[in-house]
């Protein structure tokens, strides 16, 4: 199908004139990705991510309000690199401030890689006939032993849920199917081996409008681990950043009720008691 409103991007993404059978021209319109406005606690977890994230990184955003937030407070860091799954809005706009330039990349450097594009006017405006930008396969991109490459790198990932431990839950409700794994554990595998780097997991300390905490003692009624602990350097809410990496299980614990929603803090500290994780 050729389609004008599709734009033209370089990487792995053309296709030779001889593999074709038929063309299809169409005009139709490329559906849209809904604008995700952050609230405010999803601008101070953003705060609490770009805290973390030094001058001359590499980073992976995925998409939503924390990501997007996150985004917003890179702005005064200098000579980002990108290698992410997804291409966001978010990219384009740190870029033309000069922000993103990856001149301290290892691999692809001073492009920006990714494997898809948000769907948005803006994106597709900003990828069309830019050299700058470059869509590989998934294969390449999402493989940890290409990621851990880039110094610095650093991956942040949303979650549902997260244990006293340090698992992360981001596919599951429970034991029903809420969503698929994504590129998150590619990711966070890949920048926690990288020199520097750093694995991300954000997400705000409670769900179901503040009557649940989203730190829970030990994994919900047959969820399924998406990220494995080994895996996680700092889990991030608005109330902080919990560093795991090297930790003792009893710190995990201590770091993660830190950062928990005080109201579930002393619960989560009988919980832990009565599981014998101190």
């Amino acid at each position: 199908e050729v389609n004008p409103n599709v734009p033209v991007v370089y990487g792995d993404a053309s296709v030779h004139i001889s593999d074709v059978d038929f063309i299809v021209e169409s005009r139709r319109e490329i559906p849209m990705d809904p604008v995700y406005e952050s609230t405010e606690i999803q601008k101070v977890i953003g705060q609490n991510i770009a805290d973390l994230i030094e001058d001359g990184s590499t980073i992976q955003l995925g998409i939503g309000g924390i990501p997007d937030a996150a985004a917003k407070q890179l702005i005064h860091k200098r000579a980002l690199g990108v290698h992410s799954e997804m291409f966001t809005p978010s990219m384009a706009m740190l870029y033309e401030a000069g922000v993103i330039t990856g001149a301290r990349k290892n691999i692809d450097k001073k492009q920006m890689v990714c494997t898809l594009l948000t769907s948005r006017p803006e994106v597709f405006e900003f990828v069309d006939h830019n050299p700058a930008v470059k869509i590989l396969r998934g294969s390449y991109v999402n493989d940890p032993y290409v990621i851990m490459k880039n110094d610095r790198m650093v991956a942040i990932n949303a979650a549902i849920e997260v244990d006293l431990t340090g698992q992360i839950f981001s596919e599951t409700i429970g034991a029903r199917q809420y969503s698929g794994t994504g590129g998150a554990n590619d990711f966070a595998t890949g920048a926690h081996r990288s020199n520097g780097g750093k694995s991300i997991i954000a997400l705000p300390s409670t769900k179901k409008k503040g009557t649940v905490s989203a730190i829970q003692p030990w994994i919900t009624g047959g969820g399924v681990v998406t990220i494995q602990r080994q895996n996680v350097d700092y889990v991030v809410t608005e109330y902080g950043a919990a560093p795991l990496s090297g930790r003792s299980i009893r710190d995990r614990v201590q770091n993660l009720i830190a950062v928990a929603h005080p109201d579930f803090r002393q619960q989560l500290k009988e919980e832990a008691q009565r599981l014998e994780l101190w």
